[in-house]
This record gives C-alpha cells, sequence and structure tokens, in this order.
C-alpha cells in the first residue's frame, strides 16, 4: 500500500491491497475501496464510497457527495462504483437519496472530466459519459450506451443499451436500444452499426435491427400499428 504522507485517510477506512493514494486527496471513515485503485492529488472520497477493485479516481474528483436534492434528510446511502471504473477529473458522483439508496456505476466505466452523476442514478457496465456531461437524478443507462461530451439527461430518463448520443445533446425522452441519436430536438440518426459491430453482432443481427427500426420510423405507421407490425411480421429474437 503507497498512501502518502500529505493525504488524509480516516484510520476506520477499508483500504484494500496494492493501493495509491497521493498527496491531498481525502479519504473519509465510512468508506470502502477495493484492491488495486489509484487515488489522485486532490480526490475526495466522501462517507458512503464503495469503491471496486481496479479504479482510478483523478484530481478533483469528489465520490459520495451528499445529493442536491431538497427531499434528502440525511439518511444513510451510498454510492457503489464496479471493478475497472475510472472518473477523470473533477468528475461528481453523488450519493444516493431515500427513493432507492444508492448511485451505482457499473464496471469497466469511463466517466470523463467535469461530468456529474447525480442522486440514485444507476449506470449499467461499459458505459461511456463524455467530458462535463450533466446526469440529473434517477437515470438509468443501460450497458455499452455512450453519451458524449456536453450532453445534458433529465431526471428519470433511460438511455437503453448500446446506444450512441451525439455532443451537445439535450435528453428529456427515454432512448431505445441500439440507436444514433442527435441533433436538437433529438430525433433517431439510425443505429449505432459501428459500435454494435464491434461488440460482435453479425451482420444478420444488424440488417434485422435495422428492419425493425425501420418498420417503427419509416414505414408512416403510428407507434401502436408499428409495434404490432414488428410483433407479427418478425421472428421472436
Amino acid at each position: 500500500m503507497n498512501i502518502s504522507p500529505l493525504a488524509v485517510v480516516d484510520p476506520e477506512a477499508q483500504l484494500g491491497e496494492n493501493i495509491t493514494i497521493e498527496p491531498f486527496a481525502i479519504v473519509k471513515k465510512d468508506v470502502v475501496i477495493g484492491d488495486n485503485c489509484h487515488i489522485y492529488p486532490h480526490a475526495i472520497i466522501l462517507d458512503g464510497a464503495r469503491i471496486g477493485n481496479n479504479c482510478q479516481i483523478f484530481p478533483g474528483a469528489v465520490v459520495a457527495g451528499i445529493p442536491q436534492d431538497l427531499k434528502f434528510k440525511g439518511e444513510k446511502t451510498v454510492v457503489i462504483i464496479g471493478d475497472n471504473t475510472t472518473l477523470r477529473e473533477c468528475v461528481t458522483v453523488n450519493r444516493g437519496t431515500a427513493s432507492k439508496g444508492q448511485t451505482v456505476i457499473g464496471r469497466n466505466c469511463l466517466i470523463m472530466a467535469y461530468s456529474h452523476i447525480a442522486h440514485d442514478c444507476v449506470l449499467k457496465d461499459n458505459v461511456i459519459i463524455g467530458n462535463a456531461s450533466q446526469i440529473a437524478g434517477e437515470v438509468e443507462i443501460d450497458d455499452f450506451a455512450i453519451v458524449s461530451g456536453g450532453s445534458l439527461v433529465h431526471q428519470f430518463t433511460r438511455i437503453s443499451k448500446h446506444v450512441m448520443v451525439q455532443g451537445g445533446s439535450r435528453i428529456g425522452k427515454d432512448i431505445p436500444p441500439y440507436t444514433l441519436i442527435g441533433r436538437d430536438p433529438i430525433v433517431y440518426c439510425g443505429i449505432n452499426i459501428v459500435g454494435l459491430r464491434r461488440r460482435g453482432f453479425t451482420n444478420q443481427q444488424v440488417y434485422l435491427i435495422q428492419d425493425i427500426y425501420r418498420t417503427l420510423y419509416t414505414r408512416g405507421l403510428n407507434n401502436s400499428d408499428a409495434l404490432k407490425a414488428i410483433e407479427t411480421e418478425y421472428e421472436p429474437c
């Protein structure tokens, strides 16, 4: 374990093996940090942080700050961060409220500089949040989604798996899976072909997804009729 004498680490914090904590970092009492983590200078890990293995917390990041939510009454809540996740400079991740009790960031995630993850959010595995994106309370983001830099995500929004969101987007509605989303106001811009192929989807799967979305968006059907057509014209998959 490599803890700088210039770091402020509560002796009751639970620290794993082979941890590096650099000068001027702060680690509070009710904190758990897994093995092989690196806490950079001026990072602040507050009460309620539960950090997995092989994580990196860069300078200026604040983990487990109290929620920016007026319904929060001081209840004991946590932030859970999965293995192999990186929080870059000045990222803030707030604790949960009584609503869910926890804010969760999954495994293998990259939260880029100056981004904010608000109370009770759930980010699943392999999510990327671009620089300076702001994720409001109780947002859910599914596996392998990418939210590009400078995006604003409204509270309670759900972003599905394998989505790619254009930088600077304002997201105030649920985003269906496998899609490219952009423009202002946001619209469907096709499917995330590059992302799907990188993740091992076959050509047949990609073409099927394209056909289903053509039925939903380009055949001139209302949503109910499009969903009925999808159910009757395509085999379950």
